[in-house]
């Protein structure tokens, strides 16, 4: 560090992220609490705890400064000791106002290894059902403010610490670049073309690993029921892979729509082929928001969902929501789908106003942080 980056570290204020690792969609959630202190006069410094340094997670963190701590797994599975001492001498190399903290780990290093105050964001349900937890939360209650990423998040955190004050555990929901994510996706014929998808099919499309929690099962179940009602040559495709692979293909096979299903597999960047669907369908059972609903918004591609977690909220107005593991009920809005056009226009408008990067900034400023963390 130059003598000028020095002088600068010591009047420059900092906002310090601190993350479990960038798997999956974790990178995009750094980008989008770092892009929240855009065009203001702090600084984000970004931590992984886990996880090997990387240029192109450096790229996607849109952060002033990327530090990977470069731990594994098994390493801060227990008392992550390690992982405190470097998380306090990270806190004193710059004049940090506060941390942000995403999943329980981060935030427990963050609380120990620091006095700053934490903004603990949640992506999940049950974090706070351990007493334990509850115990550490309440410990450090003074200084820690928590996140849900939907009001299903937010009203499972609050059920867990009811002694704590509504204005300390509230929502601010996840969110994606739109025009980034929309510039991205490929027109409809490309995008068959890459996937192996008729042009002339009507293509229900999903997309999660396969696994229980996904409930891939009631989907398949679902569309076989639509499958005779629906438009000639229909195909059900799934991206993604998992333990319910063989399973899965064996209850379409005992279904008899074996030839009307489609598994995929893994598919790199899978939201730039979103456009191939003619509906996208999410029966996850414990979906806390839902993500690709997002993306599949972004390209205009009307949406069903079960009524589970976070996911009606996001879809709320602009999609279709059945009861969770309803067969008939998925059958039956699978079947409204050609007969609903699904504005393509009141889908944007509903991501701008509450999925953008530029509405969560807009909602950050009115969370009810103390002015000592200013």
């Amino acid at each position: 560090m130059t003598a000028s980056e020095q002088a600068d570290g010591q009047t420059q204020r900092w906002v310090l992220q601190f993350c479990h690792g960038y798997d999956g969609p974790f990178l995009d959630c750094a980008r989008q609490y770092a892009v929240l202190f855009k065009d203001t006069p702090y600084k984000v410094c970004t931590v992984y705890l886990t996880g090997k340094p990387s240029a192109e997670v450096e790229r996607g963190s849109v952060s002033d400064e990327v530090i990977f701590l470069d731990y594994s797994s098994a390493q801060v599975r227990a008392l992550k000791l390690g992982a405190v001492r470097d998380f306090r001498r990270i806190a004193a190399s710059r004049d940090f106002a506060l941390c942000i903290a995403h999943r329980f780990k981060p935030i427990y290093v963050a609380l120990l290894g620091s006095n700053l105050p934490v903004i603990g964001v949640h992506h999940a349900f049950g974090d706070y059902k351990r007493r334990s937890r509850q115990l550490f939360a309440n410990f450090f209650s003074k200084r820690l403010m928590l996140i849900g990423v939907s009001n299903a998040v937010r009203d499972d955190m609050r059920a867990c610490l009811p002694d704590w004050p509504t204005g300390r555990i509230e929502t601010l929901y996840n969110r994606i670049d739109i025009d980034a994510v929309r510039a991205e996706q490929l027109p409809r014929e490309a995008a068959r073309e890459h996937l192996g998808l008729p042009q002339d099919a009507w293509v229900v499309g999903n997309v999660g690993r396969l696994h229980p929690d996904k409930d891939q099962a009631t989907l398949i179940r679902g569309f076989a029921e639509a499958l005779p009602q629906l438009p000639v040559s229909s195909l059900l495709a799934i991206m993604g892979c998992g333990r319910l692979e063989s399973s899965l293909k064996a209850l379409a096979m005992e279904l008899g729509v074996s030839e009307s299903v489609r598994f995929l597999g893994q598919i790199p960047n899978g939201r730039r082929y979103f456009k191939a669907f003619d509906v996208f369908a999410l029966t996850s059972d414990h979906e806390p928001f839902g993500m690709v609903l997002l993306e599949a918004m972004a390209g205009g591609v009307p949406v069903v969902c079960s009524d589970c977690g976070g996911a009606p909220e996001v879809v709320g107005g602009v999609g279709q929501v059945f009861t969770l593991g309803d067969v008939q009920g998925l059958a039956s809005e699978l079947l409204r789908v050609p007969t609903v056009q699904a504005s393509s226009e009141a889908m944007l408008v509903r991501l701008q106003r509450l999925f953008s990067d530029q509405a969560a900034a807009e909602r950050f400023r009115t969370l009810l942080i103390p002015s000592s963390w200013a």
